[in-house]
């Protein structure tokens, strides 16, 4: 073994979540070959999820030659293939357009949009080159879709934006408010150390406030089931029955508090009974949430996006907070209102003012003082007073005509943000975009005049800031793949060649070395460390080697200190003018676009267990798409009754900007009248066109552009729709094994055929093997299609084509007279024959048992020409398959509940005896709340079922 051969280990930062886990990447030259949690690590003590524990199945070979942007490329035509490009010529190009737009129609009609995924170095040189070299505010990011609500949130109330706790609040707390939060799929590790404080201490009582019931709420010893968007009239209830029980702290009201008449008038109204009513609970649930958390003697509250993705986002977060206030339920272990972070460092972003209404160091854009003390710092005349477009507001701008020039890093708009057509037609107007992103995949990336090809995990260095203040490294463990650069370097060479267009022989305000990346990422934080000093994030007492040498650290730390702070506000002093907090005093009003006559169904998104954000990784995995195998809009099973629908029948679910269609799907998660579509399905993996030809753009061409006043944060959470049924007669099902180096590959090229029918979806899949054999299992393809008639004979040979399936090697079955088309591929392994691919069109029924016949490798060699049979019912009897809920270690629901079926004794005890008999929940844990679900609903019988596969 040579010495570049040998396992190396690299201590890093997981990609995903605002958790903020510790990981060790293993690699052996230049390829990430493992990665597990770290165990030092403060934030998950060496747990991961799903996402997490399969991050370097995404850094795989065959996965960035197939999915990685690689090398810089130009579109002469948007649309059109793009051309090979030097760094050379594609920055002097990206420069030389940006100048000329900014000569002819000045700086603000370039537009910079971010992402959350970003390091902080990568952040801050681009808010130093927007607001103080080019002198525009135009920089925004994803973090508005996801924290500005909670941002703007804590400065209105506390003074500043500095989430007050910690994690180990959690095993501090004798009541969890967990509100407007999945926190078992959005934040699993954080729900894990919940899982543990609950069975440490039973009597932790749990309140969840969602309108679905999720997997958070097995866990909770009261659930409110509140309508949609009614968090506020919830809060202001709760506010009036603390007072009519005499549960508020007036002693902390009067000594640390203002505003707090105001309030108690804008609640007096705010009654029991009104407040059940408007929320759809009852009033004995609406007593004891109160009691609880009014009484416990310490409430922690934890919350995310039902919170913040609302027209009316910061009142919802300062509501709630207005609770902490009241009762004195703040600056105490385990008590303190909690905002849950969305992305791994969207902190960092908000630290060197990466909104366009904030400077460095929580500073705000519209004060005077704190323009010019960023300017001094920067070495510039000024920072323009002007305000910024904030996302939705930008691209808005660009759809006008207002905005010529798009830079776009490190996200993929024309998937995330609310109201896709005015997003594309932003994005088809701008006269110049650029993408830099690490993946050629994405649906922005069509749009893209210049896509510049960035790093990704594994390959960068810098830092990140978790949900609970805490600063952490990133490290590389291999070099960037192909040509991509490091965003922060990206930057920085696009800052030197317009200093030199726009300000020539002055010198440099971008003097990082690029060639050296630790070297120039710890000069930029250092820049940004000086900015913090004597700020409510003070890190001055913080460096590199501190961190390199103690680990990841928590803010504030200045200068002197022996260590940052656990909890905030301990002392009952806020970072106000007088050190008081203020109670914001606001009126209800419901969702921006409530349900009418016309549009029925209140809609509902959020993520699902195993997926990220738009997919662009996670998307690559077919192991990810075990335990949700294909999009779908799930519905109440009693509106699906009274609808007359069966599952899986294809629905046009429409709002007032868009549609989309789906398999509709009976789930008892959602309320009457409510609808949930998960948010990560774009056009990446669901196609298809409206009945005037218009491509299907995925769910969040639904959404409404409404966006909080005082937030700018959009109502990504809701909007009314409607359903009908799609009538289309004509459907297509294709499943095929493929080689893993050209699954993805196979995909893309699959994508350009999805627009072709009025419906379609293509996933990955993979056969169910325990993680620690993931790197050997095998990768397929499931392709959907539907359609108001059948297609041309030559796209389905096209689609057969592309899957692989030969037809030397397939049984064929053809009517063209009632459009029937079958073919099934059956490939020998020794003695045995197993079908490796099939394509059924028109009469699809019998695709309930070719997938499990595919998918599981069973022996077909009885079958023969039965393999062509059109029916639901399997000509050899045969078992079923069913839906994975252990993702780690393979195991289906069927096989979970056989095993259940033959226990005897508590839940807890029957719990144990299936972890033990299948190890089901033993790696991540992110089933467990399933896992106990399931044990709730099987009960022990006499004779087991019939297993299934």
């Amino acid at each position: 073994m040579t010495c570049s051969d040998a396992l190396r280990e690299t201590r890093s930062t997981c990609s995903y979540c605002g958790v903020g886990c510790g990981v060790i990447i293993e690699s052996r030259g230049a390829t990430i070959t493992g990665v597990r949690g770290d165990p030092d690590h403060p934030a998950n003590f060496g747990r991961l999820c799903t996402k997490g524990s399969t991050l370097h199945l995404t850094a795989r070979p065959e996965v960035t030659q197939q999915t990685r942007l690689l090398q810089p490329q130009l579109r002469l035509q948007r649309q059109a293939s793009p051309l090979a490009l030097d760094w050379d010529s594609a920055l002097d190009l990206a420069s030389q357009r940006l100048a000329d737009v900014v000569q002819r129609h000045g700086p603000n009609a370039l537009g910079f949009y971010l992402s959350g995924q970003l390091l902080t170095e990568d952040y801050y040189v681009f808010n130093k080159l927007v607001k103080g070299l080019l002198g525009s505010n135009n920089l925004d990011t994803n973090s508005r879709l996801c924290m500005s609500s909670a941002v703007a949130g804590y400065k209105i109330t506390l003074g500043a934006d500095a989430p007050p706790a910690s994690y180990t609040d959690v095993d501090h707390a004798h009541c969890l408010f967990i509100s407007g939060s999945n926190t078992a799929w959005a934040h699993p590790i954080l729900f894990r150390r919940i899982e543990d404080a609950k069975r440490a201490r039973p009597e932790l009582k749990i309140v969840v406030i969602d309108p679905r019931r999720t997997d958070t709420v097995e866990l909770a010893d009261l659930h409110l089931a509140l309508q949609p968007g009614t968090d506020v009239m919830l809060y202001h209830g709760m506010l009036h029955l603390m007072l009519r029980q005499g549960w508020t702290q007036p002693a902390y009201i009067a000594a640390h508090t203002h505003g707090f008449e105001a309030l108690v008038e804008q609640v007096r109204d705010c009654t029991p009974e009104r407040t059940a009513q408007v929320c759809g609970i009852s009033v004995e649930d609406l007593l004891e949430a109160t009691r609880l958390f009014a009484t416990s003697p310490a409430t922690l509250s934890l919350y995310c996006q039902g919170l913040n993705q609302s027209s009316s986002g910061t009142d919802k977060n300062a509501a709630l907070i207005n609770l902490h206030l009241a009762t004195g339920q703040i600056g105490r272990p385990g008590a303190a209102p909690f905002s849950l972070t969305g992305q791994p460092n969207a902190m960092g972003g908000r630290e060197v003012g990466g909104l366009s209404n904030l400077l460095s160091a929580h500073r705000d854009l519209a004060n005077p003082v704190h323009r010019a003390e960023v300017a001094a710092l920067w070495g510039v005349p000024d920072v323009p007073s002007v305000p910024g477009k904030s996302a939705v507001e930008m691209f808005e701008a660009a759809a006008d005509g207002e905005i010529k020039a798009l830079w776009i890093a490190c996200t993929n708009p024309a998937q995330s943000l609310p109201d896709q057509a005015t997003v594309r037609r932003a994005l088809e107007r701008a006269e110049f975009v650029v993408l830099q992103e690490a993946f050629a995949t994405t649906a922005t990336a069509a749009y893209a005049d210049l896509l510049l090809p960035a790093t990704t995990w594994g390959e960068k260095t810098g830092t990140v800031t978790n949900s609970e203040r805490r600063i952490s490294r990133v490290r590389a463990a291999t070099p960037p793949s192909g040509e991509a650069r490091h965003d922060w370097a990206i930057g920085v060479a696009l800052a030197q060649r317009l200093e030199a267009r726009l300000r020539p022989g002055q010198a440099s305000l971008f003097p990082y070395d690029t060639q050296d990346a630790l070297r120039g990422t710890e000069a930029i934080w250092n820049e940004h460390r000086e900015s913090t000093r004597g700020r409510d994030l003070d890190i001055t007492g913080l460096s590199y080697a501190l961190l390199d040498a103690q680990g990841p650290q928590q803010w504030p730390w200045p200068s002197g200190a022996s260590q940052g702070k656990e909890r905030l506000y301990e002392d009952g002093v806020f970072p106000t003018p007088d050190g008081k907090a203020r109670f914001h005093s606001t009126t209800y009003h419901p969702v921006a676009e409530a349900r009418d006559e016309a549009y029925p169904f209140s809609l509902n998104t959020g993520r699902l267990r195993d997926q990220w954000h738009g997919m662009s990784r996670t998307g690559t995995l077919g192991r990810l798409f075990g335990h949700v195998a294909e999009p779908a809009v799930q519905v109440n099973p009693q509106d699906l009754a009274r609808l007359g629908w069966e599952d899986g029948a294809l629905v046009r679910v429409r709002s007032r900007r868009g549609q989309v269609v789906l398999p509709v799907q009976a789930s008892a998660e959602q309320g009457p009248q409510q609808v949930f579509i998960a948010m990560h399905w774009g056009q990446e993996f669901l196609g298809g066109h409206d009945e005037a030809g218009q491509a299907l753009t995925g769910v969040n061409a639904l959404l409404p552009s409404a966006y909080c006043p005082r937030s700018k944060q959009p109502e990504l959470k809701h909007a009314a729709v409607q359903l009908e049924a799609a009538a289309l007669p004509w459907s297509l099902v294709a499943m095929a094994w493929l080689p893993a180096q050209q699954v993805l590959r196979v995909r893309e090229s699959l994508k350009a055929l999805m627009a072709e029918f009025d419906y379609s979806s293509c996933v990955p899949f993979s056969d169910t093997v325990p993680l620690e054999q993931a790197p050997t299992q095998k990768a397929g393809l499931l392709f959907r299609a539907a359609a108001s008639r059948a297609p041309a004979p030559a796209l389905l040979r096209q689609i057969e084509t592309l899957l692989g399936l030969d037809p030397r090697q397939a049984l064929h079955y053809s009517d063209a007279s009632h459009d029937q088309y079958r073919t099934v591929q059956v490939l020998a392994d020794g003695e045995q024959r197993h079908v490796g691919a099939w394509l059924l069109a028109g009469d699809t029924r019998a695709q309930a048992w070719l997938r499990p016949l595919l998918q599981e490798a069973q022996d077909v060699s009885a079958y023969g020409q039965r393999l062509l049979s059109p029916g639901a019912t399997p000509p050899v009897a045969q078992a079923a398959r069913s839906a994975l809920v252990c993702s780690c270690l393979g195991v289906n629901e069927q096989s979970i509940r056989h095993q259940l079926a033959q226990s005897r004794g508590s839940d807890d005890e029957r719990l144990k005896e299936l972890q033990c008999a299948l190890k089901c929940g033993t790696n991540c844990g992110s089933c467990v709340p399933e896992l106990k679900r399931l044990v709730r609903w099987v009960r022990p019988n006499t004779e087991a079922p019939e297993l299934a596969i």
